[in-house]
């Protein structure tokens, strides 16, 4: 199902950020940490701890029962950073409800994406058109750090396992898997600027196959 595309601004980050974070090497917990709508289909929101962080009024995002998206180790002892992850978990979810609703300006997408994460994200929603998403990911590993003295921005690598994640093509429903050749775990590089808010917005995106 990986259609991933990578952006100057974010390959730039990555080479800077290599060199504060291990790729994928953990994350404070290994707990499991489902989000119940990509289980059930449902709304989901974040957690009490990220809610409590801010007054702004987080979209509910909803995934169908025909694609889920695990969550593994998705904890953080640092209350700050903890939101940071969740914000960082909804903006992945978010991209996954703008492939399945074909709507790559969505309202949920923008809210959770900066300028140059929202360029990423609706370019990588409209490489599926014409395609849904079906089927499960594991999101799992994520390493996340403050960048800066200011603990306003942070970087965020997590792991995706899309081997049993397919596009499914709406017309003839045909459906595919990762491409052969291709590695179906996909490393997610992501910086993270805080708003005044207390949302924690996705600046830039870069992905690599195989890179977990």
């Amino acid at each position: 199902m990986a259609r991933h595309t990578v952006t100057t601004a974010a390959a730039a980050f990555a080479v800077t950020s290599a060199l504060l974070l291990t790729a994928c090497g953990g994350g404070d917990d290994s707990t499991t940490d489902d989000i119940k709508g990509a289980d059930q289909g449902s709304s989901s929101s974040p957690s009490a701890s990220a809610s409590a962080a801010s007054d702004a009024k987080r979209p509910a995002i909803k995934l169908p029962k025909s694609f889920r998206a695990g969550f593994e180790g998705w904890t953080n002892s640092d209350p700050d950073l903890q939101t940071a992850l969740n914000d960082g978990k909804e903006r992945l979810r978010a991209s996954y409800a703008a492939i399945i609703e074909s709507d790559p300006e969505a309202d949920y997408l923008a809210f959770y994406s900066g300028r140059a994460a929202m360029s990423t994200g609706s370019a990588w929603v409209k490489g599926y058109k014409g395609l849904t998403i079906i089927g499960e990911v594991k999101v799992y590993d994520p390493e996340i750090t403050y960048l800066g003295k200011t603990k306003t921005r942070a970087t965020l690598f997590y792991c995706v396992d899309e081997s049993k994640g397919y596009s499914k093509d709406l017309k003839s429903g045909e459906t595919a898997g990762t491409p052969k050749g291709e590695s179906p775990k996909v490393q997610y590089r992501t910086s993270l600027g805080k708003e005044s808010s207390g949302v924690w917005k996705t600046e830039t995106v870069e992905t690599e196959a195989g890179g977990c």
